[in-house]
């Protein structure tokens, strides 16, 4: 039986970002340019801070592009967005904190699903009681609004330093204009160092915000945690997914 969803639930992969430690960092550059054929217009971005006056900028992040296809080259790249910490070793960085708790030398963070109307679907996602960390960002540099989400953590337990990102590309004009209206104060940040800034400061509080609360992970977690998966069945969903939204009405 073929099933219908809305619109703004029919996700693409828009891009991938992957957290490197320092001593990678500059290797997997040079694995992306010789392995994966990254030529030098699909070097997409290079962005830099000086954290030290006088001590000269840093590379925070750069962006291949891998491939594309050939019906809509803007909307079927395969992208990913490398991070390291650059910051001073003595000064915090969650990019550091991440990548050490899970004693790692590469960590994926987050990947970027691509939907034709972001503000349906963040509107439908905080009924059901998904947490975002940041409101709906506008990025003049690519043309596209973007929202972050909390972690996939449960109760108890460490962040694991994986969430989502949600975007739309090309914004109408009406689009973006709601918007501007909504966050001012956020809405010309520059996005990468807008979520850089929020998840420092998550990670320097102890505070990181998960994608569901965790008195909603522990009721659906009664709900449908002894259950097999193929129990879950249409009536079982529709109960928790009922249950999400009476949640997150009592919260407004």
């Amino acid at each position: 039986m073929t099933t219908t969803k809305p619109a703004f639930l029919n996700f693409r992969v828009d891009h991938m970002t992957l957290l490197l430690q320092p001593a990678l960092y500059n290797v997997a550059y040079v694995l992306f340019k010789t392995v994966l054929g990254v030529g030098p217009d699909e070097l997409l971005y290079d962005k830099r801070k000086e954290w030290v006056p006088g001590e000269g900028e840093q590379s925070m992040t750069y962006a291949v592009r891998l491939g594309h296809g050939a019906d809509d080259p803007k909307l079927s790249n395969t992208i990913i967005a490398v991070v390291q910490p650059s910051e001073p070793a003595g000064q915090p960085s969650h990019v550091r904190t991440m990548l050490d708790s899970h004693e790692a030398a590469a960590h994926w963070q987050h990947i970027a699903l691509r939907t034709p109307d972001l503000l349906a679907f963040h509107q439908h996602a905080l009924e059901r009681g998904v947490n975002f960390i940041t409101p709906i960002l506008k990025d003049d540099d690519e043309n596209l609004i973007q929202v972050f989400s909390g972690e996939w953590y449960f109760p108890g337990t460490k962040p694991s330093g994986v969430f989502f990102e949600f975007l739309q590309r090309d914004p109408s004009d009406q689009t973006v204009a709601r918007l501007n209206d909504q966050n001012r104060k956020w809405f010309r940040d520059e996005t990468f160092l807008g979520l850089y800034i929020e998840k420092e400061r998550e990670y320097q509080s102890g505070a990181v915000r998960p994608f569901i609360d965790d008195a909603l992970f522990k009721q659906l977690h009664e709900r449908v945690g002894g259950k097999k998966i193929w129990e879950i069945d249409d009536a079982a969903l529709a109960s928790a997914e009922a249950l999400m939204m009476e949640y997150a009405k009592s919260q407004r």
